[in-house]
């Protein structure tokens, strides 16, 4: 389907001939009504340790739901408990926030604290976010909406679609209209309609014959269609439909420059909005009419107003934005020039933000008082008190992810769902080969990772990456032409791949 400009794409919803959606549709309530230890269960899935910072997690999205459950007259008065979380690079401190994304059902912004700051603070203005999620809040409800209505929408597209393959007959003429030509009476007589009395006085009209078998011709024609439709035969098939012409190019890009958006207002859309709208006739495939009718009905039966009400309450309630790389704005307090002067600038700009105020946006203000705000960063040069001590404040829960060991590497690539080696064996088995990891060839992998991170950057499980992607590279070359598919990677099989290169310091410095 054809989305607006900010909205993500989205698979197609379910043809209403499915008998049973997916399990995973209603497997899951919304990440707030689940219970904090569910919560930790689901990111055990696919993040190894850091129950702390689970934990943590946790207990503040449940603290939400726990909210809207307290009486009204104090509901106001409970803040969220925002969390700041510490650890290096590479522990699973981003992991946990895109997780949160995927298993929540409010919305949810992941942001980088440092593009709102460079030397001579020229970067973004720092209520954006704000107007960032709310624009992912509205794609999330208009998707909801439209998955509610779909299958009434691709009814009414197929409809739409047998007009096209079968244009309607011509509507008769009206009783008052005389035939053209000689106007006899036979002729008169003709084609008049004809009324039937029943023996209670009912008055029915009765269609000509001939009439009666054209409709009844053309409603077979209109089934056999329909059931080629169906079946995907008339896929290729040339329609001709009318669309609406599409936005001017210049016009969308009229934005502000960056760092000057202000208030959140698109010029190109209120100059779209005041021109007159244009459609044009199109010659297009039978799948690309039907997209482009489903796209038309959706937006008829989705009601915009109630989509951005509810978003709106969603942001203002259930709002949660990760900020990364929070440390990146912080610098050594007693400083006073440099780029510290805009670092600190940032946070005295995030602190109302964060504290809570009223946001504009192009749908409306917005409160912030009731966002649940995650910060994170590695903190190797600045400590968390080199934060300004108002902000410290509005963030008053601080976990510490620890560093990864060699076991945590075990685990991480064999335990979770999402697995490294699990993710290129599904790779491998597209070119119809398997591909094994031996207990000691992944403990092998695992210890030249950790050794590799002590000799150099420690870059946590992200040089499982690398090291895994070297051991590969070979094989996924010349998969399509390998003598064998079924490929074994075990200990002595590791080490003789990646022996030379971690033993070359030079090449280790390049390659992993």
């Amino acid at each position: 389907m054809t989305k607006a400009p900010v909205s993500p794409p989205r698979p197609p919803a379910p043809s209403p001939s499915s008998t049973n959606p997916p399990p995973e549709a209603d497997a899951l309530p919304w990440l707030e009504e689940m219970a904090p230890r569910k919560i930790v269960a689901e990111l055990d899935r696919y993040i190894v340790g850091q129950e702390a910072a689970k934990k943590a997690v946790a207990i503040a999205v449940r603290n939400r739901w726990r909210r809207a459950q307290a009486p009204e007259e104090i509901r106001d008065e409970i803040m969220p408990n925002n969390i700041i979380m510490i650890g290096p690079t590479g522990v699973g401190k981003t992991e946990i926030a895109r997780r949160l994304a995927r298993l929540a059902g409010a919305p949810f912004l992941k942001v980088e604290a440092s593009k709102f700051t460079e030397v001579g603070y020229v970067g973004r203005d720092v209520e954006s976010m704000i107007r960032e999620l709310v624009d992912m809040s509205i794609n999330m409800v208009r998707s909801e909406r439209e998955d509610e209505v779909y299958p009434t929408a691709e009814q009414r597209a197929e409809e739409r679609l047998l007009d096209l393959l079968l244009p309607p007959l011509p509507s008769p003429p009206p009783p008052g209209a005389t035939p053209q030509g000689a106007g006899s009476t036979e002729q008169g007589a003709g084609s008049r309609p004809l009324f039937v009395v029943s023996s209670k006085g009912d008055v029915e009209s009765k269609l000509p014959e001939a009439e009666t078998e054209a409709n009844e011709r053309r409603r077979r024609t209109r089934e056999k269609l329909r059931a080629q439709l169906k079946e995907g035969q008339l896929e290729e098939r040339d329609v001709e439909i009318e669309v609406q012409q599409q936005s001017f190019p210049m016009l969308e890009m009229m934005q502000p420059p960056q760092g000057m958006e202000g208030p959140d207002i698109n010029f190109g859309e209120m100059i779209q909005e005041l021109i007159p709208k244009k459609k044009k006739r199109r010659t297009v495939h039978l799948h690309e009419a039907r997209r482009i009718l489903i796209d038309e009905e959706l937006k008829k039966l989705v009601d915009m107003d109630d989509v951005v009400n509810e978003a709106l309450d969603r942001v203002e309630n259930h709002g949660v934005i990760f900020i990364d790389e929070i440390d990146k704005i912080t610098g050594q307090r007693g400083q006073s020039t440099g780029p510290d002067v805009s670092r600190e600038g940032v946070q005295r700009d995030l602190l109302p933000i964060v504290e809570g105020s009223t946001v504009q946006t192009r749908y409306g203000y917005v409160r912030t008082d009731h966002i649940l705000f995650i910060a994170a960063g590695a903190f190797h040069i600045a400590k968390p008190s080199d934060l300004i001590p108002e902000l410290q404040g509005r963030f008053p829960i601080r976990v510490e992810l620890s560093s990864l060991t060699e076991a945590d590497f075990v685990r991480i690539m064999t335990e979770p769902e999402n697995a490294l080696t699990k993710q290129y064996a599904a790779l491998c088995a597209s070119d119809g080969a398997t591909l094994e990891f031996t207990a000691d060839g992944v403990k092998e992998i695992a210890r030249i990772a950790a050794k590799v991170n002590e000799r150099m950057e420690n870059i946590g499980a992200r040089r499982l990456h690398t090291v895994l992607t070297t051991l590969l590279e070979e094989v996924l070359f010349e998969l399509p032409d390998y003598p064998t598919k079924h490929v074994v990677f075990d200990g002595p099989a590791v080490r003789e791949r990646l022996l030379r290169i971690v033993e070359d310091e030079d090449l280790r410095k390049y390659i992993l």
